[in-house]
């Protein structure tokens, strides 16, 4: 390759800049599942055993809701009750209120992720009060995560778009950031719910709650609704963040954002991770293994594009003439 002054370039001088690992949540188990039909409990376990197998270290494994809200998750407590079989692994479980963490820690799962909407509209659909309200009670939440000797994250939902509202501004994106990060959580990951963001937007969000949470892990949550998922997260990454979900298949969605459909699949994710040597300690084969045993238990394929592939290409051999 040529530079413009003629000379040969470096053939490194376009090289992407990405970490060189990534830490991968798996949200299959709950975000995958919130919009699906209930399961049997063992067709849970066996989606589960399934990931661990993955290498995957976290795993959002459920969530303490109403189960007349999400009835697909209403076995929260059976599925806490059996994670003792699997070592190695940080589990946490996704709470609405105050009432879900005393629920989640007294079934012993004391690592939470509470979400709170950066938009009105979608926080009153989706939690039943204001976003002001929500943030009321990060405070009452993280005591008792860290009283359980445990963490707590706060996921911001519509942190780009809500389906109600339209755009939500930067500013009260990062107001909500940073008043919960005053009120004790240890934690962020921002939600692009709907699946409208694009990298352009992605990297000035994260640029400008870095500025006001400095030193706050901070993740993302993408949702591939307008296939724009992989891309926001080649975003992310060379903005500088190392922590992001997916889930198994593209499992997924928000059943209070109309529209929402699946997360950025971790196959997908972690197939070209791994070709960019960005670690993840994540085997390619078992997540697609994993993917298979999924879509037997939710009984309707799968969206995720690589998995419909079959998974890396598996060259032919050449064509002999006849």
């Amino acid at each position: 390759m040529l530079s413009d002054d003629g000379e040969e370039a470096d053939v490194n001088e376009f090289d992407l800049v990405l970490p060189t690992a990534v830490d991968v949540r798996e949200v299959g188990m709950r975000d995958g599942l919130q919009l699906e039909d209930p399961l049997p409990l063992a067709d849970k376990l066996a989606m589960l055993e399934a990931l661990v197998a993955t290498g995957v270290r976290r795993i959002e494994v459920t969530s303490f809701v109403s189960p007349n809200a999400v009835p697909a998750l209403a076995d929260a407590d059976q599925v806490a009750a059996e994670l003792h079989r699997f070592d190695g692994v940080h589990f946490s479980a996704l709470v609405a209120n105050p009432r879900g963490a005393v629920r989640a820690v007294d079934a012993g799962i004391a690592h939470l992720e509470y979400v709170v909407s950066a938009a009105d509209s979608h926080s009153r659909a989706n939690a039943g009060r204001s976003t002001a309200e929500a943030v009321g009670a990060v405070a009452e939440i993280a005591e008792l995560a860290h009283g359980a000797g445990g963490s707590l994250e706060v996921i911001v939902a519509t942190a780009w778009d809500c389906p109600f509202d339209g755009r939500t501004p930067v500013a009260r994106t990062v107001d909500v950031t940073r008043a919960a990060v005053t009120a004790g959580a240890d934690q962020l990951c921002l939600g692009d719910t709907i699946g409208t963001t694009t990298p352009l937007r992605v990297v000035r969000l994260i640029d400008e709650v870095r500025r006001a949470c400095p030193g706050t892990p901070l993740g993302v949550h993408f949702h591939d609704t307008r296939g724009t998922g992989q891309a926001n997260a080649l975003a992310a990454l060379q903005a500088g963040i190392t922590q992001l979900d997916a889930s198994v298949g593209g499992l997924g969605g928000c059943p209070f954002a109309p529209g929402a459909s699946g997360n950025i699949a971790t196959e997908e994710l972690v197939y070209w991770l791994a070709d960019a040597d960005v670690a993840t300690g994540i085997d390619l084969d078992a997540v697609l293994a994993a993917a298979a045993v999924t879509e037997r238990a939710v009984g309707h394929e799968l969206p995720s594009s690589l998995y419909r592939a079959g998974g890396r290409n598996q060259p032919r051999g050449a064509v002999v003439p006849a």
